[in-house]
């Protein structure tokens, strides 16, 4: 008897966990990557799973909805979260990773399984036979881009996301810098804080605001903005004089031990490798020009002589009308057998994408052994965020991160403080989940 095949186009976060999670089922998988022949605006490397932007994968706590989403997932054999716990960095409170390490585990582990065979070709069209997942993220190559647009027959829409610099750590002034996680979490000292006064705070905000960007935001295209998520520091800046002491220079939570007090404002450094060598500006991401980047953070206290290995980068990133085109088991409304899954789904978030790499590629699976796909029960982090994509208002769709609001609230009496009751909808979560994955996917969640 002929194996059940699935094609898997892309092996960034959602292909390769849509491919690991289908082959661990016994079905074989073909799974497509163009690079390293094929590049995009962002990436560096041939590596699967490769991350372009952040290495933190947000916070851990099961207070947090993605802390919630990531013990699901783990509960659910993923392999980006194996391999995201195997290569973890500091992060205080969150989870962050070594991303050479975690990317080179994701394609090990795709590239050494007995059902999966890895292609490294573009795909320029939609495979027309068998069960299909498409993966290719928000950067699909052209050809590949037009063929969705035409079997969609949908206009794309789009919005910018930016990355943060990273900087060498022998080239920091440690004299300036101080090493405290906010509120003492994790380790305690996690993350490299650089202090400011309210006057070098002033003067930084005024070179920010004068620094010329690389790509000017497009008035013409309605749709086309920034994800509020992932806003570029220039763009918070513009918001007004305090925006980024509330925003990702807030000093609340640290203190400097050199003087006894709060700065006026904080910049912190969290580490990117494992070697602890590599440093990244923590919510930092930014279109400034390559130039303008150099002279502004340099401003910073302790990064006057700082050498970037990377600089920001910004790319426009491309998303489909979800609520119009799938089901919440990720597959197409109007193909049987055709999935598509991660950020170009209108997911936003590493983990966010990968969640939909796992819904995919259970359910690709499950097409290819006869089985009708299955959505997630929506009182999971998962099915909530499935439920969401497919079930928005097509007409202002826009891309989101999981959160609490996206899942049925508790029932019975309101529970009035919010980390309590956070907490409450995350073990709802997960008995649901442990009670229903043994029946729905032949397999138990995994116990803590």
């Amino acid at each position: 008897m002929k194996q059940p095949h699935i094609t898997v186009v892309g092996a960034g976060l959602a292909g390769s966990e849509a491919a690991w999670q289908a082959a661990s089922r016994g079905v074989r998988v073909t799974l497509y990557e163009m690079r390293p022949k094929v590049s995009t605006a962002v990436h560096r490397t041939g590596l699967f799973a490769e991350l372009v932007c952040s290495n933190s994968l947000r916070g851990a706590s099961l207070e947090n909805a993605v802390g919630l989403l990531k013990e699901e997932m783990r509960r659910l054999g993923s392999l980006v979260m194996r391999e995201a716990l195997a290569n973890a960095v500091p992060a205080g409170g969150a989870l962050a990773v070594d991303r050479t390490g975690f990317a080179a585990g994701v394609t090990a582990a795709l590239e050494q399984h007995p059902n999966i065979t890895v292609v490294r070709e573009e795909v320029r069209e939609i495979p027309d036979e068998g069960v299909v997942v498409v993966a290719s993220g928000p950067l699909t190559s052209e050809p590949l881009a037009a063929a969705i647009l035409r079997f969609t027959g949908e206009k794309a829409l789009s919005f910018y996301d930016a990355a943060a610099p990273i900087v060498n750590i022998e080239t920091v002034n440690m004299e300036k810098v101080f090493r405290m996680s906010r509120y003492g979490k994790g380790e305690g000292d996690d993350y490299l804080n650089c202090p400011m006064t309210k006057e070098e705070y002033e003067a930084f905000y005024q070179a920010l605001l004068s620094a010329e960007k690389a790509m000017p935001h497009n008035p013409e295209d309605e749709r086309v903005c920034f994800f509020e998520g992932c806003l570029p520091v220039e763009e918070i800046a513009r918001r007004g004089p305090d925006a980024l002491r509330y925003g990702p220079m807030k000093p609340v939570g640290l203190i400097d031990p050199r003087t006894g007090r709060r700065p006026w404002a904080v910049v912190q450094l969290r580490q990117d490798n494992a070697a602890g060598t590599l440093y990244n500006l923590v919510g930092f991401q930014t279109s400034l020009k390559w130039g303008d980047q150099i002279r502004v953070f340099r401003m910073i206290p302790g990064l006057e002589q700082a050498e970037f290995e990377r600089l920001g980068v910004i790319h426009r990133n491309t998303f489909m009308n979800s609520p119009r085109l799938l089901h919440p088991t990720g597959e197409s409304r109007t193909r049987t057998g055709l999935f598509f899954a991660g950020q170009m789904t209108g997911v936003e978030g590493y983990v966010e994408s990968a969640a939909g790499g796992l819904v995919a590629g259970i359910n690709a699976a499950r097409r290819a052994l006869g089985q009708e796909p299955i959505a997630f029960p929506r009182e999971t982090a998962i099915g909530s965020l499935m439920h969401y994509i497919t079930h928005a208002d097509p007409e202002h769709f826009q891309p989101m991160n999981i959160a609490f609001g996206l899942m049925p609230p508790l029932e019975g009496p309101t529970v009035k403080d919010r980390r309590a009751r956070k907490r409450m909808i995350s073990e709802r979560a997960l008995e649901v989940l442990a009670s229903w994955a043994p029946a729905a996917l032949g397999l138990p969640a995994a116990a803590e």
